[in-house]
């Protein structure tokens, strides 16, 4: 008797919760009245203007302007219906019409009681003359929609564009969006998405049976303010962004600055460059995705990996110092190269077959002293290669190499930085041996870094062991970033005390070594060249700076693809983009007229013959004034010229 009281009384008290609850819901709250009188009332969505972008300095880079766009809800689209008076209003034809609507209702996730877009990009003339006779058509609403305006014709690649939001996109955030919503594709748009969007306002109106507003519902009681998206500062300076991209034009390649001191990206420019405003055209946005030659869209600075060549000289000698195989007054005797049995490395260092040291070395970017000294690395324990092999890894990785950096941009690639456990895989386990892989130690062999990480190994040379990860805004709404990642400093597993020298072998490629001729009188440069292989094609330039010396200020990194030598081309890139951040000017005016007029457009068509011909798709032109032609249902003529 007690246990079926017992059940009796659970029962009545999961009634009476039922019963509270739903008097809650409709005695105490609006939720289902709004549900049921959706009949008779009218929600306008009022769209926020996104918020504005600008550089460190104020400089507006994007802001907005409006377009009018013909919204429809297919379920109050009645039987009576005058479709061919409603066409001719808006300008569609019947077929386009049913077309449309068809469309709509079979969008994947569609819901009848939300708004689609009908028609966009309507002017003011054609919104006043519908907007006289839309009342006749309940289905149909216009809304002003806030579109991007570019202030700027570069940094495309940093700011990115917005775009219609796809299905699978406003399932991911479904209170917010809505078909026909535009959301941040690349770039700081898509990074920044939640701060730029702003918040959507809400008036909730009393209609009649024929849509005409009546008035308020109950005062606004229930109508929520539109908001603003917040206004965010880029650590981006205009002005250095718009001197690399002039420099690359007619380039592939990229070009990095950061301040050492706080991470902040001062230029973040990647070659072919891109117009923003080529993104707010649906043809040139399609033609500058799915050009395949170029690339365009491939952010270099980002997504680029490159074999570092020469400038990943001092990593190689700081593992050394730190593991121990070697102390800043070891020495190494270059005889004209790095020799093995039959292998040799060449070697234009000028001291041949007498001891040099490491400050020489870096100078004169000698390849024997560092693949020496990557040999004693691996070979630290002579009974286990990956012992030494891992040890070093770890310190390159401490470095932001080998790994993605935690930045707030929306691509980036890791690179590479091999283990000994990699060659296990690779070779087998004890079959390779630091003469198999010698070429890592000067930046070669399997080593691939991004433009970035080229830049922030360098901001931690800079300083003598520490960074802080790289980012892209400097301010969100007045007030600087608080996320720890990037305010709080990442210490390298070098001790400080191995910086010093490094830093002096930097300093001598400029007073001695392979950078003699881009010194300048105000200041003290560091810095590293390069000069990386490349089995398809020329040479890529490659360089890092730091400046000034005694306190740096700035940090670039260059790349330059099948541009040969890090001095000739990367070099005197970086060296004007510090020299206009430190003074404000550029005194280098023929240098400077070098680097803009440049162009490497004949080896990147050479490059792209060769590949026609190795796939079999290239035919000799007939006449010495054609173009090239190629095998029909192969690939369009016009694809064999790369755009910028």
């Amino acid at each position: 008797m007690k246990k079926l009281l017992v059940v009796y009384t659970l029962i009545l008290f999961i009634v009476f919760l039922f019963i509270g609850r739903l008097a809650y819901l409709q005695l105490f709250t609006d939720r289902y009245k709004l549900n049921a009188f959706n009949t008779s009332i009218k929600q306008e969505i009022i769209y926020p203007n996104r918020g504005d972008i600008l550089d460190r300095n104020g400089k507006l880079l994007v802001s907005n302007t409006y377009s009018y766009e013909l919204n429809v809800l297919p379920m109050k689209i009645g039987e009576n219906f005058d479709t061919v008076k409603f066409s001719n209003l808006v300008g569609v034809t019947t077929k386009q019409f049913d077309s449309i609507i068809n469309t709509i209702t079979k969008t994947d996730g569609f819901k009848k009681l939300s708004p689609y877009p009908f028609k966009k990009n309507i002017s003011r003339e054609d919104y006043a003359r519908m907007q006289e006779q839309l009342y006749l058509y309940p289905a149909f609403s216009i809304i002003k929609r806030p579109e991007r305006k570019y202030m700027v014709e570069t940094a495309g690649n940093i700011l990115g564009y917005i775009n219609e939001a796809n299905p699978s996109y406003i399932k991911s955030d479904s209170t917010y969006y809505q078909p026909g919503d535009f959301v941040g594709i690349t770039g700081v748009e898509k990074s920044y998405e939640k701060d730029l969007r702003g918040v959507k306002g809400i008036k909730n109106w009393i209609v009649d049976r024929t849509m005409n507003v009546v008035g308020p519902y109950k005062d606004g009681q229930y109508d929520r303010q539109v908001k603003s998206g917040k206004t965010i500062h880029l650590t981006i300076d205009y002005r250095l962004q718009e001197l690399a991209e002039q420099m690359l034009q007619n380039k592939r390649g990229a070009i990095v600055a950061l301040d050492p001191n706080s991470g902040e990206i001062l230029a973040l420019a990647s070659a072919p460059t891109i117009n923003p405003n080529h993104f707010l055209d649906s043809k040139l946005r399609n033609a500058l995705i799915n050009d395949s030659i170029s690339k365009p869209t491939f952010d270099r600075a980002l997504q680029g990996t490159y074999p570092p060549g020469s400038t990943f000289k001092m990593l190689t000698a700081l593992a050394g110092l730190q593991m121990g195989t070697m102390t800043d007054s070891t020495t190494y005797t270059c005889k004209h190269g790095f020799r093995y049995g039959r292998m040799k490395i060449g070697c234009h260092c000028g001291r041949y077959y007498s001891p040099q040291n490491l400050e020489y070395a870096i100078g004169k970017s000698c390849n024997n002293y560092f693949s020496e000294a990557y040999r004693d690395i691996v070979r630290k324990n002579p009974n286990d290669y990956t012992e030494g092999m891992n040890e070093w890894a770890n310190i390159m990785n401490s470095f932001g190499l080998g790994k993605f950096m935690g930045t707030d941009l929306p691509v980036g690639n890791k690179g590479l930085i091999p283990t000994g456990d990699f060659y296990d895989d690779r070779f087998g386990e004890g079959v390779w041996n630091p003469y198999r892989i010698i070429f890592n130690g000067m930046g070669q062999g399997d080593i691939n870094t991004t433009p970035l990480q080229m830049a922030n190994f360098a901001a931690a040379i800079a300083n003598k062991g520490f960074f802080f990860t790289p980012h892209i805004v400097h301010k969100i709404e007045g007030q600087p970033l608080k996320d720890s990642n990037f305010i709080v400093p990442k210490k390298t597993l070098v001790d400080q005390k191995h910086f010093e020298t490094i830093l002096r072998g930097m300093r001598n490629v400029f007073t001695m070594g392979t950078a003699r001729a881009l010194s300048v009188r105000d200041y003290e440069q560091l810095g590293k060249t390069g000069t990386s292989q490349n089995s398809q094609g020329q040479d890529h330039s490659l360089f890092v700076l730091i400046a000034p010396a005694d306190k740096p200020k700035i940090v670039v990194a260059a790349i330059v693809e099948n541009a040969h030598y890090g001095a000739t081309w990367a070099g005197p890139m970086t060296s004007l983009v510090a020299e206009l951040y430190i003074t404000d000017t550029i005194k280098r005016q023929p240098m400077l007229t070098k680097m803009k007029n440049g162009s490497f457009q004949g080896e990147y068509n050479r490059q792209w013959i060769n590949y026609l011909k190795r796939k079999g798709l290239y035919i000799e032109p007939v006449k010495k004034d054609s173009t090239v032609t190629l095998k029909k249902d192969s690939i369009e003529p016009k694809q064999i010229i790369t755009r910028n």
